[in-house]
């Protein structure tokens, strides 16, 4: 590879699809000139709006059901914290389902992931919605959470498969917009249904708007794992896998040639369920994953703290507490599409600073010794083109922590609009920076990209369920605004997860490329 020229991504034993421009349609070209994905704008955003609306029903779940939360306590005579308990149950299983589907998809393809997913989400839902006792209700969340926690981690997986680096940021975005949706509507869904007809139909609503969906996901989704489609140009023998990818090929308008030498398949893996343990614990991402977790943590306490802190205080009906939530998810939804444009526009423009090194430095090499360094995939610096960013939001989310903490214990002096405001800056803030490293995990693991996001998942759900379970006992304990004071404190500790994730990451992976090549090298030698 000459000077300057460095691949859009570079997936695990799959160098035969890295060319940025397609083949012409009347020259069979090699497989090294195949495009990286077949599928052409159109489809590729059809593909994110089905994955995006497939990730909403972990959120769905998770936020039509904030509202109704004192309305159930009542009706099934227990407590406000032991039905916070079925939120800590279903944060738990939300962390620990993707580890399962999640390596599921990334050796079987996604559709199957998908399918399995969502019949045991309508089988739960139906179950929720007969509920008679407390028992069967935390038992349910957690088969609930089980079917829908995981459509987040697939999703990341399609993304990864289909796109590059380069467009990966915008896309991701989008896609996070997407599942964020929930946030925004599900508690007012949640409180008017509560309020009118019961909080059991809440979930026959999940029910059936769940079951519609799948069947459109088996109409619709191709099968994106480049395991057994490449570039989406292979038609695997399964009908399962090959339906509805066959007219997707037809129809597209990228330029391939059906009769030329299909690109060579990546690698195919094991279902691998330690997998995502490994992604979370390896230095590689254990400390960004630890970073996002507990801000992850203390943004779902404060959503949960949110009901019984607006009814208490303030004095809010179900269907109030449902229009409080507006803001958080507005502006999460806002803060991600936006993150994902400036993550587009930061990576050109690291991408191109660092060609132009490249190229300077070959240039020099070349005038002096006669030969070409080329331009190493390790050596990019993909902290700096996805991670700056971090620390701006990371402050922001703070400020807006604290100010929520210390404007809602004094109902009586300030006005509601404000916690609520501080709401709008906590969404924003604490999505774009998963967004940020969730795109981050996808770059530096794409051949695992479905295990890296369940990592992620699993690391930031623990942390949100041990968050959510203490919350109002502190809160109760040593008030609403030294409470949160505390977590900012956490979080101000936690910042020290992106120093060592931006200073010492690369080092690691040239390192562990470099033992790879090795390795390989030596084994070479050995079967001659």
């Amino acid at each position: 590879m000459s000077a300057g020229q460095k691949p859009e991504e570079t997936p695990v034993a799959v160098p035969s699809t890295l060319s940025s421009s397609p083949p012409s349609p009347t020259a069979i070209s090699p497989a090294a000139e195949e495009p990286y994905s077949i599928f052409d704008k159109r489809q590729k955003a059809l593909i994110i709006v089905i994955v995006s609306t497939a990730a909403t029903f972990s959120g769905f779940a998770s936020n039509i059901y904030f509202p109704a939360l004192p309305t159930i306590a009542k009706n099934l005579n227990v407590s406000v914290e032991l039905v916070n308990l079925t939120v800590t149950s279903y944060l738990i299983f939300q962390g620990l389902a993707p580890s399962l589907w999640g390596p599921v998809s990334d050796a079987e393809g996604r559709r199957v992931a998908y399918c399995c997913t969502f019949l045991v989400f309508v089988g739960a839902c139906i179950g929720l919605a007969e509920t008679k006792n407390y028992a069967t209700l935390i038992v349910l969340r957690c088969l609930q959470s089980t079917g829908s926690a995981s459509t987040i981690a697939i999703g990341s997986g399609v993304i990864g498969d289909i796109t590059t680096r380069a467009e990966r940021g915008g896309f991701m975005g989008i896609f996070q917009a997407g599942l964020l949706v929930p946030v925004a509507v599900g508690p007012i869904i949640g409180g008017a249904l509560a309020g009118s007809l019961g909080w059991r139909s809440i979930f026959w609503f999940l029910t059936i708007y769940s079951a519609a969906f799948l069947l459109v996901l088996i109409l619709v989704l191709p099968e994106t794992l480049r395991s057994l489609v490449a570039n989406g140009s292979r038609t695997p023998s399964n009908p399962i896998t090959s339906y509805p990818l066959t007219i997707y090929q037809k129809v597209t308008k990228v330029k391939w040639h059906p009769n030329a030498p299909s690109p060579q398949l990546a690698a195919r893996k094991r279902i691998d369920l330690l997998g995502p343990f490994r992604i979370l614990t390896s230095k590689f991402a254990a400390p960004i994953i630890v970073f996002l977790a507990v801000y992850y943590a203390v943004w779902q306490m404060s959503i949960t703290a949110m009901s019984s802190l607006f009814e208490t205080r303030y004095g809010l009906s179900e269907i109030q507490i449902g229009l409080t939530f507006i803001a958080n998810g507005v502006g999460s939804m806002i803060g991600t599409l936006v993150t994902g444009k400036i993550l587009n526009i930061d990576y050109q423009r690291v991408k191109a600073k660092y060609e132009a090194r490249t190229r300077q430095a070959d240039a020099e090499m070349s005038d002096n010794q006669g030969n070409s360094t080329g331009n190493s995939e390790d050596d990019f610096p993909i902290e700096r083109a996805r991670l700056r960013l971090v620390p701006i939001f990371s402050l922001i989310q703070c400020l807006s922590i604290i100010l929520f903490g210390w404007t809602i214990q004094y109902p009586d002096h300030v006005h509601i609009a404000v916690p609520i405001v501080s709401t709008f800056i906590t969404g924003w803030t604490a999505v774009s920076t998963q967004s940020v490293i969730m795109t981050y995990l996808v770059d530096i693991f794409s051949d695992r990209s479905a295990g890296a996001s369940a990592s992620l998942n699993l690391a930031r759900c623990l942390f949100a369920a041990g968050g959510t379970s203490f919350v109002m006992p502190m809160v109760n304990g040593i008030g609403v605004g030294l409470a949160f004071t505390v977590c900012v404190i956490v979080q101000a500790v936690a910042l020290l997860g992106v120093v060592v994730q931006w200073k010492f990451s690369p080092g690691w992976r040239k390192a562990a490329a470099e033992k790879e090549r090795q390795k390989a090298e030596n084994a070479a030698d050995l079967s001659h």
